[in-house]
């Protein structure tokens, strides 16, 4: 498994006047709500807005050939780059150092280890060149040992304090306010959204509800092993360091396959970890979407793909060019990048 796999484991428009953004009278009326008349106002106009729009309006029209039914409107994003950024390293694995620093004094034994006293010491460049080992060794002592509960709780007093060294943001303040608006545009039109993630999915699910507006149920991530205990007559689920699942790669479809039992209709991502699932949404009968985000905005985010250890977006990239798939320029199709911008 390569470096990007480990540490994600443990854890429009041109204005067409019947397409754009359809009427609530257009509109499959018991599941939808009425759509303004720009429900994604953050973007420029342009092949990837028009790509949204269309595909929505084709697949939640009344009579058209490519209508789809409300149970079968379903739409799967990743989560690190595609909802939130991803520099200069996975959020999820900030977190986890700054777990081993909380954790330090009821180790000592950590301080003569070299993996785990550069993870204290904050070097990250380190603890990188421990290698797959060495990540899978620092994810698991920071995310088990301790009741579902207890992780919940870490997790959302981190992602309602810590911040990013470059921008100063919360964590949560760091996600893409263009892609906000598409969970709404989606909803508004009957479609169910879910996030499908190699980060892990009890990080996740803590604060998805808040942030993106999607509950827990709809979360799909990577995951460690977890056991039941009765303590003092309560029944509770203890994380254990042993690794469960992989949902990167080939391991999305099937991810997805076993929580929601059916492919999605459109699929966001924007790196090769997520290929596969879009490639599992292109196979289904009928139409469908499949859209890459593309780092290219060095001034307001950050600006990478091929060859890139964080997101690297190189198979897809050539894989969504032949097969004609949306790939979003960030720079030229995003108006604002984060909700406070």
């Amino acid at each position: 498994m390569k470096t990007r796999t480990i540490l994600l484991a443990l854890f429009s428009v041109l204005t067409l006047n019947a397409c754009q953004s359809p009427k609530p009278s257009d509109v499959d009326s018991s599941t939808a709500e009425p759509v303004l008349s720009d429900p994604l106002p953050s973007w420029n106009e342009g092949a990837a807005k028009s790509s949204i729009l269309d595909f929505v309006a084709a697949t939640t029209t009344v009579g058209s050939p490519d209508f789809v039914a409300p149970a079968d409107r379903i739409a799967t994003f990743d989560n690190d780059g595609c909802l939130w950024s991803e520099q200069p390293f996975y959020f999820q694995l900030q977190f986890s150092l700054d777990r081993v620093k909380e954790m330090a004094n009821q180790h000592p034994e950590w301080n003569s280890d070299p993996l785990f006293s550069a993870a204290i010491a904050g070097d990250v460049k380190k603890v990188l060149s421990f290698g797959e080992h060495g990540l899978l060794k620092l994810i698991m002592a920071s995310h088990s040992g301790m009741t579902a509960e207890e992780f919940d709780a870490d997790v959302i007093e981190w992602i309602n304090t810590a911040r990013h060294p470059k921008t100063n943001l919360l964590y949560k303040e760091m996600v893409y306010q263009p892609m906000l608006e598409v969970f709404d545009y989606l909803r508004a039109n009957g479609f169910k959204t879910f996030i499908v993630s190699g980060g892990g999915i009890d990080f996740m699910r803590p604060w998805s509800q808040e942030v993106y507006g999607i509950p827990s149920e709809q979360v799909i991530g990577s995951s460690i092993k977890s056991k039941f205990e009765l303590i003092d007559g309560k029944g509770t689920i203890i994380k254990l360091p042993e690794l469960n699942f992989i949902d990167d790669k080939e391991g999305k479809p099937v991810g997805i396959h076993q929580h929601i039992g059916k492919p999605p209709i459109a699929a966001f991502g924007n790196s090769d970890g997520d290929l596969q699932m879009l490639q599992y949404s292109a196979g289904t009968e009928g139409k469908s979407l499949q859209v890459y985000v593309h780092h290219t905005d060095a001034d307001r985010e950050w600006a990478y793909d091929r060859g890139s250890p964080i997101g690297g977006f190189d198979k897809g990239w050539d894989y969504a060019t032949e097969n004609g798939w949306t790939i979003v320029d960030m720079k030229n199709d995003w108006k604002k990048i984060y909700p406070k911008d």
